[in-house]
């Protein structure tokens, strides 16, 4: 009887009547839900802190700053942090993205505090050594100079400069060559100075705790913190959709395959068309083999190695992408054929079929999204940072069943212009 309770219990998805959620006086929200099927604690979190608050002459500072958290603190050097975490068998990391620095832990309940104490001290105290910051540094430019061979990483890097023209998100957040070399040691700290601090910084605790004990935790732990200096979110610009379809190549010598990503800018998260852009992406590049465009482009022409499409929606303006590895002499074919389904799908509506298999795709995946403590973590995280309110789970099945085709046609239409596409390739 009892056993089955537990498992009922733990079956449900996550809600308001089982996430418990705070605010802290110094402007951090904690977020925290219990399941006692294991051990351990996924903590999840981040803070308003990525690559939009970079210089313009200096873009990856926000880069080396996060991953410099943990090379040195006041109270540890690199090694001593490192071995620290390793002694207990947990896990911690931090990164950056393009409006958030984020970290990830994951350990036994019990070092609950042992963990928030380090991430709270290399979130309060990091030094940011010479000798550890020159090591990452050239790591990093290493790493640029191995993206600059890479043609679907320059088509990816292309596309954006296109279809966000004179917006900030036309950069990638690791910046550039020239702007990483640049970059010096007090960069790092007149970054940090600027924008960690526990205002809008969110913690989300999922596992073997109860949730009043985990926010007491996060109090102790951090609670203390403030920084009057730190900077609010930069606001973030609407961008121009294109006028007409827009083409750039980046030539990569002695490459055998042509990158392509062609697309539009898409809506921000928040935007009504959301569910039914995600369904008619699945259908038009994801799902089974990628989709009509996988179909069409890789299994009846032969013309790509993958031909697949991918929308990436967050806040502000998002894009829709379709991308495809060709050989390059297959890449003008490759363009019109893709511009050619483009042109089909949002002249009809998508059919019965492909509109339930994608729908049961959505339904099935969330529960197996659901299934771990880290990914029940990330979706709490996801939820708090979009605003989508602790019932989204609840209510995520209604909103996907109400998807109809007609919905999936007109917000396509509303994106999507076979003669306005961003256009950017890759290769030799």
């Amino acid at each position: 009887m009892n056993d089955s309770i537990l498992n009922n219990h733990h079956n449900a998805l996550p809600s308001q009547d089982d996430i418990t959620r705070l605010v802290l006086p110094n402007g951090i929200t904690v977020l925290s839900r219990a399941n006692f099927n294991s051990p351990t604690l996924s903590i999840k979190g981040y803070l308003h802190s990525g690559s939009l608050f970079d210089p313009p002459d200096k873009l990856g500072v926000s880069y080396l700053t996060a991953f410099g958290l943990m090379t040195g603190t006041q109270n540890h050097d690199f090694q001593s942090l490192y071995n620290e975490v390793e002694s207990i068998g947990a896990s911690l990391s931090f990164s950056a993205g393009t409006l958030t620095s984020s970290f990830s832990a994951h350990c036994l309940s019990e070092d609950l505090s042992l963990i928030l104490g380090l991430i709270a001290e290399c979130l309060q105290s990091p030094t940011f050594p010479d000798k550890e910051f020159n090591r990452q540094k050239n790591q990093m430019l290493t790493a640029l100079a191995i993206r600059a061979q890479d043609t679907s990483a320059m088509a990816s890097i292309l596309f954006d400069k296109i279809v966000f023209a004179n917006h900030p998100y036309q950069h990638p957040e690791e910046g550039y060559v020239e702007t990483v070399q640049l970059i010096e040691q007090p960069d790092l700290v007149e970054f940090y100075q600027r924008t960690y601090g526990p205002k809008n910084m969110a913690i989300v605790i999922v596992g073997a705790v109860e949730p009043q004990k985990a926010v007491d935790a996060v109090n102790q732990a951090l609670g203390g913190w403030s920084n009057p200096n730190q900077e609010p979110l930069p606001e973030i610009p609407p961008i121009q959709p294109l006028k007409n379809s827009t083409r750039k190549a980046i030539n990569i010598p002695g490459k055998s395959q042509a990158d392509i990503v062609m697309g539009s800018h898409a809506p921000d998260r928040l935007s009504p068309d959301f569910h039914a852009l995600r369904i008619g992406n699945n259908i038009l590049g994801e799902f089974g083999m990628m989709g009509r465009l996988g179909q069409s482009v890789r299994e009846d022409a032969g013309l790509a190695y993958y031909a697949y499409s991918s929308l990436s929606i967050s806040l502000g303006p998002g894009a829709w992408e379709m991308i495809a590895g060709v050989n390059p002499a297959n890449i003008d074919r490759t363009i019109a054929l893709i511009t050619e389904e483009v042109r089909k799908f949002i002249s009809e509506p998508v059919s019965d079929d492909e509109l339930s298999d994608s729908k049961s795709y959505f339904l099935g995946r969330m529960p197996l999204l659901l299934e771990s403590n880290s990914g029940v973590a990330v979706s709490i995280l996801n939820i708090e940072h979009f605003n989508l309110g602790l019932n989204y789970f609840i209510e995520y099945p209604r909103h996907v069943q109400a998807i109809s085709s007609t919905d999936v046609l007109e917000a396509s239409r509303k994106y999507l212009d076979p003669d306005r596409l961003a256009i950017a390739v890759s290769g030799p």
